[in-house]
């Protein structure tokens, strides 16, 4: 699957969508798997590096050229050190926000502004590009379902894969398809994080970190639907 202009972050977002009834599921931790995407792409380019667990930049004046991308550094730079897991977190919705907006700048989403109560400014996005998320979609289950051995997928496929199974993203595997290719799946995140033995410690802390946010909003929806 080619990567193509977008960014890993951006990816995911947009395979939380729902092209069948147009809306976006999963949305209680969409920001933190988000949030792991951007991480992952920056370690992956060498921005962020691993300093005994610690989210360190390589340089603080160093830029993608990818608003949300440099928007992260620039907030880590700024930002006393954390943990991978703790930056999957904190401030999450900033990345969420910046990747909505950016999207919305490149023709994928269509902005509507509103007002809550009639008072409170709000924007809401509708999915404009069905047929290339479609497209995404079905290029990234070709790397979770094969033929391409693991070895021959390129490291941000693989990260997708990895990420979006991770956060039990529905529109993009179910359950059962998320425990029939389980095996793969362990393989392709340790294929994300290959160029070194530090990325795929990188890789394994933010994916872990999106399975502790996906477990958590799910067990509260369900505590939240259960009558009292």
């Amino acid at each position: 699957m080619p990567n193509g202009p977008l960014s890993l972050p951006a990816r995911l977002y947009l395979l939380a969508w729902d092209t069948t009834k147009g809306r976006i599921t999963g949305s209680t931790h969409l920001h933190h798997l988000v949030r792991a995407g951007a991480l992952t792409e920056l370690a992956q380019r060498g921005l962020l590096v691993d300093d005994e667990g610690i989210v360190t930049p390589v340089d603080p004046d160093s830029r993608t050229g990818d608003v949300v991308l440099d928007g992260l550094l620039e907030l880590v730079s700024e930002s006393r050190p954390r943990r991978w897991k703790t930056w999957v977190t904190s401030r999450a919705r900033f990345t969420l926000d910046a990747v909505r907006a950016q999207l919305a700048a490149d023709g994928y989403l269509r902005a509507e502004r509103k007002r809550v109560l009639g008072i409170f400014p709000s924007v809401e996005y509708e999915l404009d590009r069905v047929a290339a998320v479609e497209d995404l979609r079905a290029r990234a289950r070709e790397v979770l379902e094969g033929p391409v051995p693991v070895a021959e997928v390129g490291d941000r496929d693989a990260a997708l894969v990895a990420l979006a199974t991770a956060a039990e993203l529905r529109t993009f595997a179910s359950a059962r398809e998320r425990r029939e290719h389980r095996a793969r799946i362990d393989e392709l995140a340790e294929r994300g994080g290959a160029a070194a033995p530090a990325l795929r410690t990188v890789l394994q802390d933010v994916r872990a970190a999106v399975v502790v946010a996906a477990t958590t909003a799910s067990a509260t929806a369900a505590t939240t639907s259960t009558p009292s």
